[in-house]
Formats: C-alpha cells, structure tokens, sequence
C-alpha cells in the first residue's frame, strides 16, 4: 500500500515510518536495513563518539541509497561544532531532541537541512514551531527511554498538539504495528516513530538477552523512573535494579548508565538501564526489519479498510 503524506513527500521516503535514534544502537547495521525497507533510518550521537559516528555515516552510504538522518540529542552533545559536523557529513535530514529547539534549528535550515524535534508536551510543541522546525516528533510516555516527567499519554498528547500546529507530526510512543499506525493517523498525525519494536528485530545490534526479556514481557514489564529528579525520567525495562530504582530513587540517574555496554552488548541485564517501551507486551518474536515494515503496512491497510467498512 502506498501511503503518501506530508512526510514522505518532505523526506523522500516510501513508508511514513521513522526509526527511533538509539543511543550506541541506531548505526549502519540497523539504519541501513530500515532505510533499505523503505522507512528512513535514523544514526544516533547520544553516545557522543562522533568519530565512531562519522564511520557510520561512511559505512550506511555503502549499504543503502536510500534517505536516512542523523539525530542529535541535545542534553548529550559534547562537541560545540555538532552542527559543523553533521553538515560536513552531507546528511539532509536532522532530528533534535531533549533540548531548547532554538539552539540548532536555524543553523541547521541555513545550511538547508530538514529539522524534526522531538516534543513531550505541547508547550515544547508550540516552542519548537517558533523555532521554525519543520516538523515534529511528538513522543507520549509509553515509549521508551528518556521522557517528560509528567507525561502524557500518545492517545492525549497527538491530538492536542495536531489541534495547534501545522507542519506534519510523527506519533511516537506506543508505535508497534499497522493498528497503532491507523490510531495515530486518525489523532492527526502524519507518520510514525518506532522504538522497541525495531530494539528487537533481526538486524539489532543488542543482546538476544534483552530481545527475549521484550518478548517475555507484560505491558506492566516497564518501569517509570526519576520522575522527581534530579535528571530527566525515563522508562525502562523491569528488572530487579530498575525496581529497587522505582522504589528508593538513586542521587544521579546518570550513574546507573555506567554499564550500558555490559547491559546492550553483553547481556547483563542488571548492569544498568535497559530503556524499553510499553509495547514490549506485544512484541513476541524476533523479525528482520523489512518485514515488520512491510507487515505494518498491510496492516495499516486492513485496518482503515475495515473501519472504512464499519462506518459505511
């Protein structure tokens, strides 16, 4: 099914489906399949190793010619010339987040780029438009990693901020199929982001520990920490850790990323912090990106032509 938008006309791209930037996890290897299956993929810099990031960029270039982007998480820049690099890159499409929008934005446009920032409110919403994004990534507390600490829910959030903007919105949060797609589109919005389902999908770099804690989990299986601070909150998978977290708080929620290699590459999930959405409830086996693309398209398309049916 073609599904033409304001996204896949701006990006240039088939499937108005975009990748979640996973910090160490969005690079070439899951990326390029993304792109390749027609969606754009998306290659992270949270994890601040712009070398290591150019050498991905180097290397998606080499694996698709399809469209992909770069994201830049603000709170976690460490070079002031991060814009000078991702330029210097020749990448056309940028996503911002967790930060003022107004830092990049406009010299990311000059030089001609296309900017998505992702909001958690619709006070950050109506920022970012003032900024003169061009569009926005519109995230409810279902998904995982970091989050507003008053959240709010996709099915809320969505459409009070397509009630208020113009430019196109890509839902995140709680994305995980064609279903969930439909429900976004019938709130306003124009694409969709997905984070745990790609996390879990044949082509991910992580751990088959983490992928099989996503399968064996209930949608209760996440839990909300830091809501109080210091720091930002974020969502994460339960474990014994994240538990004892939930229940006691910790002094600096930074510290307990000291083990992410340990927890994404090594296995261990009580390492650290293994940043998981609530969709890992309906997520049961491990598929190649491709098809859970395609997949979601179809069911895109059966479900808008039964509701289609149903209100005939």
């Amino acid at each position: 099914m073609a599904v033409r938008t304001r996204i896949t006309e701006m990006l240039g791209i088939e499937k108005p489906i975009i990748q979640a930037a996973m910090g160490w996890i969005a690079r070439s290897q899951l990326s390029s399949a993304f792109s390749n299956a027609g969606g754009m993929g998306i290659i992270e810099t949270s994890s601040g190793d712009l070398e290591a990031v150019r050498d991905e960029i180097v290397k998606m270039r080499d694996l698709t010619d399809k469209p992909f982007g770069v994201n830049v998480v603000q709170a976690f820049v460490r070079d002031p010339d991060i814009v000078k690099f991702i330029i210097d890159q020749g990448v056309k499409f940028v996503t911002t987040s967790a930060g003022n929008p107004q830092k990049y934005t406009a010299q990311l446009k000059d030089a001609g780029l296309t900017v998505f920032h992702v909001v958690t409110s619709l006070k950050a919403a109506l920022s970012a438009i003032e900024a003169g994004v061009d569009g926005l990534i519109v995230e409810g507390g279902e998904g995982g990693g970091f989050k507003n600490p008053k959240d709010v829910a996709s099915m809320i959030l969505i459409p009070q901020v397509c009630e208020q903007v113009d430019v196109p919105v890509v839902a995140a949060g709680g994305i995980m199929d064609g279903g969930t797609m439909a429900a976004a589109f019938a709130l306003g919005a124009e694409g969709v982001l997905m984070g745990t389902r790609i996390l879990s999908s044949a082509e991910s770099p992580v751990h088959a520990n983490w992928k099989q804690a996503i399968f064996d989990a209930d949608a209760t299986d996440t839990v909300f920490l830091n809501r109080d601070g210091p720091g930002p909150a974020l969502r994460a998978l339960r474990t014994d850790r994240t538990s004892r977290i939930e229940k006691e708080g910790v002094d600096n929620i930074f510290g307990e990323f000291a083990g992410t290699q340990d927890v994404y590459f090594g296995g261990d999930l009580e390492a650290g912090i293994a940043l998981t959405g609530q969709v890992a409830g309906c997520i049961h086996a491990v598929r190649p990106v491709a098809d859970i693309l395609n997949e979601t398209m179809q069911q895109f398309e059966d479900t808008t032509a039964r509701l289609r049916a149903v209100l005939a």
